[in-house]
């Protein structure tokens, strides 16, 4: 109201003079006046609209089907085609009374059910159930329809998860026993000493063979090395069979373990599988030196110990001396150089023979006397003073990986003291930990590899990770695998490539699986043997059979490796050429690819898991000629839609159109005045 006062107010004011045009003109004005002030009054009091908008969303189904090899193996053809039908007329009846449906296959983006094809080489069900959680978390998600023959191989059992939605479980597969001879597992070392005796050991599963005999054979390359003929008692389902070989010269092999097809037998898709073994040359000899007795020691020497490949010589002045003549290929120099000049014979043995070493800093360590040693790294401390550190991983550090477990237990390991002071990284040095003060993450280094190319060197600030073992020996079974695997693969980087390259290119893993993302490290340096990168590199990849494939890849700065994608297993042999500075550069090696036939080593069909998981969620089994009725069963749930409603306050002055009405208003009445004679 007071705004309708304010603009008949101002119209009055301005239109009660007398004017030099009509009467009922003027009133005309003072109206275009009253309307344009009294709605700027309005503006000014900052009045909003309020707007309510309406979504609707659809109930979905989803259906989850395993796509993996064992369905399409192991389920009979008319069956597995009744399946793919009824999943195809039940999207069909499902989208025409309101639903949405979508397909997810094993591991893959959503698709049709009629594009789906059964070659998935491993299942994992619970995988696949918790991303559909994931993806419609939140959602209208009226339950899943999983396809499956219930064999898991990969991942936890989905049993052992909650799900909050209904799942409608649909058996395929077979569940009668087979006739059929399969290997499911092989026992054996993955790493042999040359000339060494090392056993292979198979064990042989049957069905429908009992109290016959097979024919097992050990080959290599095509090659048979070994033939047995083992007996299959009657009443069990289960055997072994042993081979003893010996190792022959080093380098990478692969064994293959194969028994014969029988008459009547299934199929001979399970009958073999691959032994991968590195053979090496001899025990790597370790050198653990220390200025003074200390829990380090211990810890690293238990550590050391998990390693077959090690052979560990204990130094300690005064109670362990140093053997004569020996030689080693690594050492670990405990606070040596120490201050009370401890250990000067070590430490000149260690630099006449340019043996590779980690030193452990601490309390006793003599800093001058390291700093002048040519590690790559430089500390200057300020006076006794400590801080209290955890570790924490460098992620830009590729020559070896933490995995994401070791991350986790890094993160629990209680405060370390490392020397407070500055550190200089040298030409060439890289950190592969930093320190973190409490929940402070600094770029102090940890853990330090350097060193020249004839002699790699690392370094350890910090003389208290024998609690760390310790810690976590006690929260994890008495097993640091962090701990010692961080101390093994310091020592297997510092003796590995002794006389540095200048194109270094490495697989990321020791082994990897037919079904993994095949990666290389690759490490480029200039003729000081400083890093350098965006270097071109040509890998080619050579297989068992003599096929080649060939690679392009560009080094970058954070370190990105080379992704070659899944290959078949076996074993490869690859050559990488690069440029660097004018000058050609090779570099070459081995490895392997583990081939895993998981989905041809069982044949029977679960379909009790599947009924488990129908039950929990309040649904139950079906099969494939019952899709009708699951159709039926699906609507008589009667599942609605979800209206979403959703309120807007939108500031009245925002709207563009009133802007443009007042200007129209004022521009009337200015042309009217104007027009008929007025100012």
């Amino acid at each position: 109201m007071l705004c309708l006062v304010a603009g008949a107010g101002y119209a009055a004011l301005l239109y009660s003079a007398k004017a030099p045009w009509s009467r009922g003109l003027n009133y005309g004005l003072a109206a275009l006046r009253f309307v344009v002030v009294s709605l700027l009054c309005f503006l000014l009091l900052s009045p909003f609209i309020k707007t309510t908008s309406n979504t609707t969303e659809k109930p979905t189904i989803v259906l989850a089907v395993d796509n993996s090899q064992s369905v399409g193996l192991f389920t009979p053809a008319p069956v597995l085609q009744q399946a793919t039908a009824g999943l195809q007329q039940l999207e069909t009846a499902l989208r025409g009374k309101g639903f949405e449906v979508e397909t997810r296959p094993l591991g893959g983006a959503t698709t049709r059910p009629d594009s789906l094809r059964f070659t998935a080489p491993a299942t994992d069900l619970n995988g696949l159930l918790t991303s559909v959680r994931e993806t419609y978390d939140g959602r209208n998600l009226a339950g899943v329809v999983l396809l499956s023959d219930g064999i898991v191989n990969q991942g936890q059992s989905p049993t052992y998860s909650e799900f909050s939605f209904p799942i409608y479980s649909v058996a395929v597969g077979d569940t009668v026993p087979k006739k059929d001879l399969s290997l499911p597992a092989l026992t054996y070392n993955r790493v042999a000493f040359s000339g060494n005796r090392f056993p292979i050991e198979a064990d042989i599963s049957y069905e429908g063979f009992a109290g016959g005999t097979a024919v097992v054979q050990l080959r290599e390359n095509g090659r048979v090395l070994q033939t047995q003929r083992v007996a299959l008692p009657a009443g069990q389902r289960r055997t072994k069979a042993t081979f003893t070989v010996v190792a022959p010269a080093p380098g990478k092999r692969r064994y293959e373990v194969v028994i014969e097809q029988q008459a009547g037998e299934f199929t001979a898709l399970n009958n073999s599988k691959f032994a991968y073994i590195e053979i090496v040359k001899g025990k790597l000899r370790v050198l653990l030196a220390g200025a003074a007795p200390h829990p380090d020691l211990k810890a690293l020497r238990a550590a050391i110990q998990q390693n077959d490949n090690f052979d560990l010589t204990t130094y300690l002045p005064g109670i362990s001396p140093l053997k004569a003549g020996q030689d080693y290929d690594v050492a670990i120099l405990h606070q040596l150089p120490a201050r009370t000049g401890e250990g000067a014979e070590v430490l000149a043995q260690v630099r006449s023979r340019r043996i590779p070493a980690l030193y452990v800093l601490g309390a006793q360590s003599d800093f001058n006397a390291y700093n002048a040693l040519g590690t790559g790294l430089t500390v200057q401390p300020r006076g006794s003073q400590t801080d209290d550190v955890t570790p924490v991983l460098n992620s830009a550090f590729s020559r070896f990986s933490f995995e994401e477990e070791a991350q986790r237990r890094f993160a629990a390991y209680p405060p370390a003291p490392v020397p407070f002071g500055d550190y200089h990284l040298g030409g060439g040095a890289e950190a592969a930990l930093f320190q973190q003060v409490g929940r402070l993450r600094t770029q102090k280094p940890l853990l330090v590899f350097g060193g020249s190319p004839q002699q790699r060197q690392a370094t350890l600030l910090t003389d208290g990770s024998w609690q760390w073992r310790l810690q976590e020996a006690v929260e994890h079974n008495d097993q640091p695998q962090a701990y010692d695997r961080m101390v093994n693969r310091t020592l297997q980087l510092l003796t590995q490539n002794a006389n540095k390259k200048r194109l270094d290119v490495y697989p990321t893993q020791d082994a990897f699986s037919s079904q993994d993302d095949v990666t290389f490290a690759v490490e480029t340096y200039n003729a000081i043997f400083e890093r350098i990168y965006g270097q071109q590199i040509t890998l080619t990849l050579t297989d068992e059979q003599q096929k080649t494939r060939t690679f392009t890849y560009t080094n970058a700065e954070d370190g990105t490796p080379l992704h070659l994608g899944a290959l078949p297993g076996g074993l490869y042999r690859y050559t990488a050429r690069a440029t660097l500075a004018g000058q050609a550069q090779q570099d070459r090696g081995e490895v392997l690819v583990q081939e895993q036939q998981l989905e041809a080593l069982q044949s029977r069909a679960d379909h009790n898991l599947l009924y488990q998981l129908a039950r929990r969620s309040g649904s139950r089994l079906y099969y494939p000629q019952q899709f009708q009725q699951l159709t039926d069963d699906i609507l008589k749930a009667d599942y609605k839609p979800i209206i979403y409603a959703q309120e807007d306050l939108k500031d009245l002055i925002n709207l563009k159109w009133l802007f443009f009405l007042i200007l129209a208003l004022i521009t009337a009445e200015w042309a009217t005045r104007k027009y008929s004679g007025g100012v």
